[in-house]
Order: structure tokens, then sequence, then C-alpha cells
């Protein structure tokens, strides 16, 4: 993401924390985040010295001091949860380190009368987090608001194993051009992951056909990441990211109006990092999504080559949204209008076909059940 979108102090945090990651590419974070090794150096030498101190003109006065009062450490209690009224006991006390029990600080905020009753939830739901960064991203558009201005549509991209979010985009549509631009600049600031699981809704689907694929998801699969869809009205597929935009409505939009698209993103932004790196999480243990990241190893290419498909494929090229195959018409996704495909015979019968893009699974055949004519 460009420079300008985001305060110097907040990529530098960002840029020192990837870099001290244990097995880090310090000299391809550099290139990644515009800068040349010696001021990356410079950085890494400082916060070293430092801390977080070395990488800002002004020291900041700490949060918390060992020496407050009880009375002091109880209104500092007070004015974290005014500030985050969705935090509860065990998030406070993990940011101010444990110097006060998860039970005093709810029982601080019910003497404050600052609890109040949540919605009921669904009991019995199973967690599940891949292995590791970047195995996967969540993707989706936040329901859009009005602004003095226009409406804002904010674009939010989430790594399911560390819940770090790698973008909040304030975009005035939810056009295909709109999120490939946004994700171009995640790409080149973060790296590939393996797999983005998006919903069935536009750009990246469609409502009509759930799992068909959309010009943008065809480019996104060109790119070598294989693409998921959720469960059609089953958000819950995309559970991670539907959990950050409710912390991103309680915590950032609930009770406050925006007059621009910039003046949302640098409410985005601030939050974004507080998120990222100072916000404990109950489901990370309460460590912070930063402890938990890692850029990608793989990098954006610049230039998309073609993919070579095995000699065993049997290739086929999509015009107006079908293919030929054995004399007979078969669907496939318009945006493959020009594209090779791939048929593989299926081990499940010998009249049954897989049809592959790239490495993308698009669908299974049958040569007796063509789609246009017999």
């Amino acid at each position: 993401m460009p420079w300008k979108t985001r305060d110097a102090m907040s990529l530098k945090e960002e840029f020192v924390a990837l870099a001290l990651q244990p097995g880090s590419n310090k000299r391809q974070l550099c290139r990644r985040f515009g800068i040349s090794p010696q001021t990356a150096y410079k950085w890494l030498e400082r916060y070293q010295v430092q801390g977080r101190a070395g990488l800002q003109e002004k020291s900041r006065r700490p949060i918390t001091s060992p020496r407050l009062t009880d009375a002091a450490l109880e209104a500092e209690v007070v004015a974290l949860r005014q500030e985050h009224p969705a935090w509860g006991g065990r998030t406070i006390s993990s940011l101010l380190e444990k110097r006060v029990a998860p039970s005093t600080v709810t029982n601080v905020l019910h003497r404050h009368k600052l609890i109040l009753p949540k919605p009921p939830t669904r009991a019995g739901m199973l967690r599940f987090e891949h292995d590791a960064p970047n195995d996967l991203w969540q993707m989706d558009f936040k329901g859009h608001f009005a602004m003095q201005q226009g409406r804002c549509h904010p674009l939010t991209v989430l790594d399911d194993h560390s819940r770090f979010n790698l973008a909040i985009q304030a975009c005035d549509n939810e056009r295909s051009g709109t999120v490939k631009e946004r994700l171009v600049e995640i790409f080149q600031r973060y790296g590939l992951p393996a797999r983005i699981n998006v919903d069935n809704g536009a750009p990246w689907g469609s409502p009509r056909s759930p799992g068909e694929h959309s010009d943008l998801s065809i480019w996104i699969i060109r790119l070598g990441i294989r693409i998921s869809f959720s469960r059609p009205y089953h958000p819950q597929t995309n559970g991670k990211v539907e959990r950050f935009h409710r912390s991103l409505k309680e915590e950032v939009l609930d009770g406050r109006q925006f007059s621009t698209l910039v003046e949302a993103q640098s409410a985005f932004d601030r939050w974004r990092e507080f998120y990222n790196h100072q916000r404990p999480h109950q489901a990370l243990d309460y460590q912070v999504p930063m402890a938990r990241y890692r850029a990608s190893p793989w990098a954006y290419p610049q230039q998309l080559t073609e993919f070579e498909y095995g000699p065993d494929d049997i290739l086929a090229k999509v015009y107006h949204g079908r293919f030929r195959f054995k004399k007979r018409y078969f669907r496939a996704a318009k945006g493959l209008g020009g594209q090779h495909i791939a048929i593989r015979p299926s081990p499940d019968g010998e009249d049954l076909f897989e049809i592959y893009f790239c490495n993308q699974h698009l669908r299974t055949i049958d040569v007796n059940k063509p789609d246009y004519g017999p």
C-alpha cells in the first residue's frame, strides 16, 4: 500500500516487526517497503537499543507505570473501556500486563456501569485455524456506509492463522478493478498467499451461480493462488473476517461520521496499527496478531507468464462461456474466454472428467450429459 496513505511511524513499526521475525528475508522486505538496506538496518539498530522510542522523533509517555496507585490503576481500566467499549476483562487485563486480574477488571467495569448485556451467541461452534501464516487469507467488503461526500466501501483482508489484518481500504465502489488495484498493493508489500477465501458475491463471484469465477478470481488464480468460495448463506465459512468486521464496527464505526474517504482511511489506519500490534486476542492466547504473522516468501510477479499444463492433459479453449470436448459443449466461466483449460480423466468413472484452470479445479463433467445440446 502506498506510503502516503499511512504515517511513517506505523510503517517503521510494521517493517521492524516483520524483519525481526525468525527467518525473515530482510532484503526482500526492504524492496517491498521501498526503503534502502542502510535505512532498514539503522531502524533495527535503534529499535534494539531503544525499543519503540528509537523509531520516533519524540518519545511517547508509557501507557502504564508500576508506581500507579490502586485508584490510578482503576482509572486506567475505566479509560481503556471507555475508549474501547467492546473490550472485556481479560483483554484489558492482558493489555495492562496482568497487573490487575481479569475478574478485578470486570468488577471495576460493573461498578462504573460500563458492562452492557451481550446478545446471545450460538454454542458448539468449532474453531479452525490454518497451520501457518499465508496458508489462507479471508477477504470481504464490510457493509458500505454513507459519508458527507459519497459512500465508503471498506475492503478487508485478514490472515487466517494470525488474524493479522493486511488491509482495511476505504473504497468508493466494489468493482473488480478497484479490488485488483488494492490487491496489487497488498501483494507487493506482503507477498502472495496459498489461498484466498471469499463469498459468492461480486466482484469475485456470482450470487446466481455459486462457485462461478469472475475476471478478478481468474486473475488471482493466474498468480498461482487458489481461490475458494464460502457456502451460500453460511457467512461463518469466512468467520474470522466476519468477526473482524464486528470489531471494526464496534471500535471504529459505531457513533462516528466521516466526511471523506481520506478521513475514513485515516481512522482505519490508526485502528489497524493498534489491532495488529497492541490489541491482545483471546483466540491467540492473548497474543497480538503481529506476534504470529510472517511475510510470505512468494513474491508478487511483475508479469504474468503462461501456465504450463502437464503432458497428459487434454487442452480445450474457452469461447463465450463454453468449451468443446468429445464433440459436445460444456459451460465455463465467461471470464475464462480465450483461456486454455485442462481436461483430465476422473477416478470416479470412465465417463467423468475433471476440469482445471491452472491449478484450480473448476468442475466435473459427464460426457454423456453435455450442457448444450445432445
